[in-house]
């Protein structure tokens, strides 16, 4: 078993790749295709992992991992390159902020991981702090992309909760397979069906941003995310999550010679404190609550 403190180094780095997404979506990236972009993040992923692993799902862990796959990978893509294609990186990023907090209230009901006052004020920060990191005063609110960018926060945000109540026997490098080729082939039908391919082919730079978005971007980091959802309180990797905006930021530092504000530096320090105040709060996680004690609770109160 994983230490705490490695659980939590290892799981960060999740979001720390997932921080350059946005930055690579919108520069190597074939643009207006967020449907195409989502298919070729996760199924290539999904493949490199199958030929890695070698193994399919038995029993009930077909419809699991469907149902996992479409929730953490075919509809959160979907969603989340739809909110980027539609709104201004800020307000995509402070609408998906709210995670956290879904993750907390679901994981009470679902996990019977106690939701503290101090967890929701953290959350409360932590989407503050996002605002002051991305937030512009021209940003633009379009209807759908928010609604994109809230659906998808609830859809991961349950994926993630559900993942963890549905723990396998199996490592989470097998089950972290399983979901991106679910997710992947609903990604890739859903592309066929409802958008056009692009006219002209892709451009050695833009193949290899689609290369790092599956290998580095969604195999990698969502097989050390799975770990981490397995390891840790649900409520941690929720709140690691937070810090892909600080990872956005620097990235536009460096590439785009963009300069630290006082309100992005404040939101930098809001977030962090956010996350450690999380961490510090889970140093004795209670056992995670598998299908089979809500089983048994039941027959005892029968």
């Amino acid at each position: 078993m994983l230490s705490n403190t490695r659980a939590v180094l290892l799981t960060a780095l999740a979001p720390l790749l997932w921080g350059t997404t946005y930055f690579t979506a919108t520069t190597f990236v074939i643009g207006g295709h967020p449907l195409l972009t989502a298919a070729l993040r996760a199924l290539p992923a999904g493949l490199v992992l199958l030929l890695i692993v070698r193994r399919l799902p038995r029993g009930d862990w077909w419809i699991k991992s469907m149902v996992l796959g479409a929730l953490n990978i075919g509809v959160f893509f979907a969603l989340l390159f739809v909110a980027a294609d539609r709104l201004p990186g800020g307000v995509a990023a402070i609408v998906g902020g709210i995670q956290p907090l879904l993750v907390a209230a679901l994981a009470s009901r679902l996990l019977a991981e106690r939701l503290r006052t101090s967890v929701v004020a953290a959350g409360v920060a932590g989407i503050v702090g996002v605002g002051l990191i991305v937030l512009r005063a021209d940003a633009g609110l379009d209807p759908v992309g928010v609604t994109a960018a809230l659906f998808g926060a609830l859809s991961m945000a349950t994926g993630v909760v559900l993942a963890k109540r549905w723990q396998s026997s199996e490592p989470p490098l097998v089950t972290t397979t399983w979901q991106l080729m679910a997710g992947g082939l609903m990604l890739a039908l859903a592309t066929v069906a409802l958008e056009p391919l692009p006219t002209e082919p892709p451009t050695a730079g833009q193949i290899g941003g689609y290369v790092y978005l599956a290998i580095a971007g969604t195999a990698f980091a969502y097989v050390v995310w799975f770990r981490g959802i397995a390891a840790l309180p649900t409520r941690v990797p929720a709140f690691l999550g937070l810090l892909s905006p600080i990872v956005a930021l620097g990235v536009g530092m460096v590439a785009a010679g963009e300069t630290l504000s006082v309100a992005q530096a404040a939101g930098v320090g809001i977030i962090l404190l956010s996350v450690v105040a999380v961490i510090a709060g889970s140093r004795h996680p209670r056992a995670p609550v598998r299908e089979d004690d809500f089983t048994d609770r039941a027959r005892r109160r029968g």
